[in-house]
């Protein structure tokens, strides 16, 4: 009977079974599962962005060992990072008010402001805590960002709306953009010798020029489409989907940032299209889907950096420093941009979250010198998982503190039950 079972029984079930998609796919879609539901009940029942739940659910999985993002990033996880960051920026871009800044120009001064001394306060930080310069000026760079996707489902979630939530909104894509296009250029020298000013340029107008052109072939082909096709079309959404892909594959490829070209695609989209046009309809679960993807893996693999108390300290300074630098950069330059001080600090604090892009930045740099990756995937990894979750409850802080949102800051779960006692 035995025997049956071993042999007979198991060899037809192994004839039978045929292999699909893999063990990988099962467990990414259990995770994906397990990522929404957290999503929701964090929400529900601590009145949280959803995100935080995302970025738990991965946090606690990376700590446990799973092993399906490979750090640095490569392949299918690098691609659908750059996608989910793509699509991100592509919105982001769309909505940047470049009208807007011919009639307040201070803004353009505030966010620069904002990123030279985000990165100064921390490269100088870093250095004043013996960290070798070739590792603190990734980590600065990096800094620079506030991330545009954990803002924007803080927005969602929060419903807010108002000058605070715009400001800030405008000036995480303006030092995204900053960040992106210094980032990639400076990971290529990271193991050269000291150069020149113009050596150092060169790569930074090869990454905005290459990128320039496949925004522009992106928003070109979208402007062709939108003449034939209404922008509330489900092909419409297939075809901006198809559009970003390709690009980002494209400008990957050819020596150009995938997540810049789409930001300056939706930029320059936007000036030939000024036509309001529902992004959500548009992209509708797809997106959605993407975007609670680059969540869980930003999540699952920075919980994967080796923990330790002396890096501790550094990350912490990091964080201190920086979120200090944004708040100040802010306030400093606000005089002649049409905000409150209270308002000005309520912005600074809404760009406190880092995500998606700052690992697709920090990835940049290990990949190409394997030899400081080390070192700077101790710091960064861990202040990249602190600030997507914190980030997002400061985030939330800011938008509610200012009056912007439309939802009260009550577990929805209790505003059901007061509702249905009413």
């Amino acid at each position: 009977m035995s025997s049956f079972i071993t042999n007979d029984l198991l060899g037809f079930w192994s004839e039978w079974v045929r292999p699909s998609a893999g063990l990988p796919i099962v467990l990414w879609s259990l995770l994906l599962a397990a990522a929404a539901a957290a999503g929701h009940l964090v929400q529900r029942y601590a009145g949280m962005p959803k995100v935080v739940g995302y970025s738990m659910i991965g946090t606690l999985t990376g700590l446990a060992g799973f092993e399906g993002a490979i750090w640095p990033l490569q392949g299918t996880s690098l691609f659908l990072l750059e996608l989910g960051v793509a699509i991100v920026l592509f919105e982001a871009g769309g909505r940047l008010p470049l009208r807007w800044f011919r009639h307040n120009p201070m803004v353009l001064v505030q966010s620069l402001l904002e990123a030279t001394l985000t990165y100064f306060g921390v490269f100088w930080v870093l250095h004043w805590m013996d960290v070798p310069d070739p590792v603190a000026n990734p980590i600065a760079l990096m800094a620079i960002v506030a991330s545009p996707a954990v803002l924007m489902r803080v927005v969602i979630d929060t419903r807010g709306s108002g000058p605070v939530t715009e400001r800030a909104m405008t000036l995480a894509t303006l030092n995204t953009f900053y960040a992106l296009a210094l980032g990639y250029a400076q990971a290529g020298l990271i193991e050269h010798a000291p150069l020149g000013l113009f050596q150092k340029l060169y790569p930074v107008a090869v990454v905005l020029g290459m990128s320039f052109v496949v925004g522009a072939l992106m928003s070109l082909s979208l402007r062709s489409a939108l003449r034939i096709m209404s922008p509330a079309s489900e092909n419409t959404s297939i075809l901006l989907l198809a559009i970003i892909a390709a690009g980002a594959a494209i400008a990957a490829h050819f020596g150009g940032s995938a997540p810049l070209a789409a930001l300056i695609g939706g930029i320059l989209l936007k000036a030939l299209h000024p036509k309001p046009w529902v992004w959500p309809r548009q992209l509708g679960t797809a997106a959605s889907l993407l975007t609670m993807l680059m969540f869980v893996l930003v999540s699952v693999v920075a919980a994967q950096a080796d923990w330790s108390l002396p890096i501790a300290s550094v990350v912490l300074a990091v964080i201190a420093v920086r979120s200090v630098a944004k708040i100040a950069g802010v306030a400093i330059a606000n005089p002649g941009t049409g905000a409150s001080w209270r308002q000005a600090l309520w912005v600074g604090c809404a760009m406190a979250p880092l995500s998606s892009i700052a690992l697709l930045i920090t990835s940049g740099f290990v990949t190409a010198s394997p030899l400081l990756g080390a070192m700077i995937t101790q710091i960064a990894l861990p202040a990249i998982l602190l600030m997507e979750i914190l980030g997002a409850v400061l985030a939330t802080v800011a938008i509610h503190g200012a009056g912007e949102s439309s939802r009260p800051w009550a577990p929805e779960a209790f505003s059901i039950t007061e509702d249905t006692q009413r």
